[in-house]
């Protein structure tokens, strides 16, 4: 397993660190420029460009980010990089240019948004593109197919799931992901505490939360978890 211990240490900015999509849009440059320049970890989300490369968008499609119609995978990284988010200066990123602007000083925390039977070349594009970087990265995912993929690769950062839900058999197809060997662990705040989150922190695996909006979330992530993912506030001065 690989140290996913530094993953506890900084609040992480969801999407960067935007302002709800007023004037500054989530996964954009400006947003991760925010966000290194407050000091917080960034989570960003990663599909797959049609000419293979990493970019950074959550949607499967344009429309609620870029008001167009089109699904994501279905152009190539440079037509993405001409569309505007939300009507302002930034673009659609690559995973290459966030890595340009961040330059190690705050970690990462990259989510990987797969498409089942579609996804064949994606670990490895992104694994590749991280090459050579010289700064804190964590690997995550919902699905669990990408996270074997990263796991065959000797991908050399923490690997995380990335979940939900307090049902028994959502446990026990987590516990399944985690029997690959992975290093930490992404859960709705909501959903704890459970049994899942309980067992998996005994053993020392870290645990952060998805997503805190407001002090109640953040106090029952401080009760339950180890660290947040957040957006729409400033934690700095929080406990």
């Amino acid at each position: 397993m690989t140290s996913a211990a530094w993953i506890k240490e900084l609040p992480v900015a969801h999407r960067g660190y935007h302002d709800t999509n007023k004037l500054v849009w989530e996964n954009t440059l400006t947003a991760f420029a925010r966000a290194v320049e407050a000091g917080f970890a960034i989570e960003c989300d990663l599909h797959y460009a049609s000419d293979g490369v990493p970019i950074i968008f959550h949607d499967e499609n344009l429309e609620r980010l870029c008001n167009i119609k089109g699904d994501i995978r279905e152009r190539t990284s440079r037509e993405l990089g001409l569309l505007s988010v939300g009507g302002t200066a930034d673009k659609i990123p690559t995973l290459r240019q966030l890595l340009d602007l961040v330059k190690g000083k705050v970690p990462l925390v990259l989510e990987l948004k797969g498409r089942e039977a579609d996804d064949e070349g994606f670990a490895e594009a992104v694994v590749e593109v991280l090459e050579g970087y010289d700064g804190k990265v964590a690997l995550m995912s919902f699905d669990h197919w990408l996270l074997r993929d990263l796991k065959a690769l000797n991908a050399p950062y923490p690997l995380g799931l990335t979940a939900g839900g307090n049902k028994p058999e959502e446990f026990a197809n987590h516990e399944r992901a985690m029997e690959t060997g992975l290093d930490f662990i992404s859960y709705f705040f909501a959903d704890l505490p459970n049994a899942f989150i309980t067992g998996q922190r005994a053993k020392g695996i870290p645990v952060i939360t998805w997503t805190v909006r407001d002090e109640k979330a953040r106090m029952h992530t401080v009760e339950n978890a180890d660290q947040m993912t957040f957006e729409g506030f400033d934690p700095r001065g929080s406990v």
